[in-house]
């Protein structure tokens, strides 16, 4: 297992990799995917400051801002799906909406965890069946010479797996690692 320190380095590193996608789809992409990775990139930020201690210091109003702001990334990434639908672009489509189940699944582990505790098989079954066809969709992307998309895929799935990591890591654990 990393160490909090270097999971934490680890972490800005891929943190500071997406951030140089975005602006590549930004600079270089289609509208949607420009869209699609701003909105995943502030839903990351949003969703690992929710997550933290950070969260219970905030006062109600700011509470509200950053879920005005979860619902407006959400929004994006839904306007996304459809206009990948739209582009017939199937590839991107499904990656989308394989990362919706994903998160889906982390919420639910994080607002539901006595539940996922009693379900702990099935949870870790769907999420290595989720992360395994997210894995095949890079496959896929190397085989048709999509680099960026293969590239920009494999990140998130480093970002992820380490966020997994992290939550999943109980708090007493964490307080001994620092």
């Amino acid at each position: 297992m990393l160490s909090l320190i270097a999971t934490r380095r680890l972490q800005a590193a891929i943190f500071a990799l997406l951030a140089g996608n975005t602006i590549y789809y930004i600079l270089a992409g289609r509208f949607s995917e420009a869209l699609e990775s701003v909105a995943w990139y502030a839903l990351l930020i949003l969703f690992l400051f929710e997550a933290s201690r950070a969260r219970q210091s905030l006062v109600p109003g700011a509470l509200l801002l950053i879920h005005g702001l979860r619902l407006l990334a959400t929004f994006a990434i839904l306007t996304s799906a459809v206009l990948y639908v739209r582009e017939q672009e199937w590839l991107d489509a499904t990656n989308l909406l394989l990362w919706i189940a994903v998160v889906v699944l982390l919420e639910f582990e994080i607002q539901r965890p006595a539940t996922v505790a009693a379900h702990r098989s099935a949870f870790a079954l769907s999420a290595a069946l989720l992360y395994a066809a997210l894995g095949l969709l890079v496959l896929v992307w190397l085989a048709r010479g999509k680099w960026m998309n293969a590239w920009d895929a494999t990140l998130w799935l480093a970002a992820f797996g380490i966020l997994e990591m992290d939550l999943l890591q109980p708090r007493s654990e964490l307080r001994t690692k620092q």
